[in-house]
């Protein structure tokens, strides 16, 4: 099922009567439209078009994810504030594609609005401002999205929020110790597998395969360095005792010749350094349980002597579900 908050290209439509500007840039009310002199008539033409029962926009509007909220607000109680999956795509993650806007007030009001979920919450809301939507902050979020993702999602999610600055590691432990919000045991399990320095979901889904197949942790985004102690690449995850590196490379067949010449020269630095590079694809991930075992024999043949992966069906509908 498509979801009816998709983005809609604005076309010009010509007026033929004056429209105030403050109707043509965002959406507004049935009744805001009256007080400028605009009437239904005219909202119900080619120039308008009904987000919600009452509230309009003007086709001249690129409909967003922004558009659809902000239409949402105008009949939500005042105090709404954008909250759960909703909120997190505001925070740059888009866990998921969800056929609904999810809103948090303290008020018992319910909503018949199509497409739109209205959580009651007790606490006191302490919405933050993003894009100039109220929204519930970083820490509260990631709790309320724990009970809806995977704990695979979790992990990438909180790694995301700290790698853009929205909270920071130490918060967000803080903030699931303190509280006792509904999904928080979810939160606290997930920041246990939570590692500051990660900077892409799939960089994190790569190594939580690797960890949860029982291997060791490797090291986030290193910079190798040369025997003069100058930087030579920066790698995706790195075992430094055995000088083996794992890389997520999602645009293979994107590069131009110029783009793969720089691969190759890169890769042979790193080989010249005794380094022995794993690189993950997408086709890897439609198969995702030789990513271990691919890593564990480049490990083995360095000297660890450590636990054979664990690989098991559970593991693998676990890691394909998430690709």
């Amino acid at each position: 099922m498509s979801s009816p908050f998709r983005s809609v290209n604005a076309g010009a439509v010509p007026s033929a009567i004056p429209i105030p500007q403050e109707l043509l840039a965002e959406p507004f009310t049935i009744e805001q439209a009256a007080s400028m002199g605009v009437n239904r008539k005219v909202l119900r033409g080619r120039r308008f078009r009904s987000l919600f029962r009452g509230v309009y926009v003007s086709t001249c509007v690129e409909v967003t994810l922004r558009t659809w909220i902000m239409a949402a607000l105008l009949v939500l109680p005042g105090d709404a504030v954008v909250s759960h999956l909703t909120a997190l795509r505001l925070w740059g993650f888009d866990a998921r594609r969800s056929d609904e806007l999810e809103f948090s007030t303290n008020t018992h009001a319910v909503t018949a609005l199509p497409g739109i979920r209205l959580h009651r919450r007790q606490g006191r809301l302490k919405p933050q401002e993003r894009g100039g939507l109220p929204v519930t902050g970083p820490d509260r979020t990631f709790v309320d999205c724990a009970s809806r993702l995977s704990l695979i999602q979790l992990v990438q999610v909180a790694e995301h929020l700290i790698h853009t600055g929205a909270t920071t590691f130490d918060r967000l432990v803080s903030y699931c110790l303190a509280r006792h919000l509904h999904g928080v045991r979810r939160a606290r399990r997930a920041m246990a597998f939570v590692v500051p320095g990660s900077e892409s979901p799939m960089e994190t889904l790569v190594r939580l395969m690797l960890v949860f197949a029982r291997l060791p942790c490797p090291e986030p985004n290193v910079w190798i360095v040369d025997g003069a102690g100058r930087r030579v690449a920066r790698v995706d995850l790195l075992y430094a005792r055995h000088k083996v590196i794992v890389e997520y490379d999602g645009w293979q067949h994107e590069r131009n010749s110029a783009q793969r010449q720089r691969d190759r020269e890169r890769r042979e630095v790193l080989e010249a350094l005794g380094y022995r590079l794993i690189v993950v694809t997408d086709a890897d991930l439609r198969t995702p349980r030789s990513i271990p075992w691919r890593v564990h024999a480049a490990l083995a043949a360095r000297g660890y002597a450590g636990p054979r992966p664990v690989t098991s069906d559970v593991w693998d509908r676990w890691f394909t579900r998430n690709v």
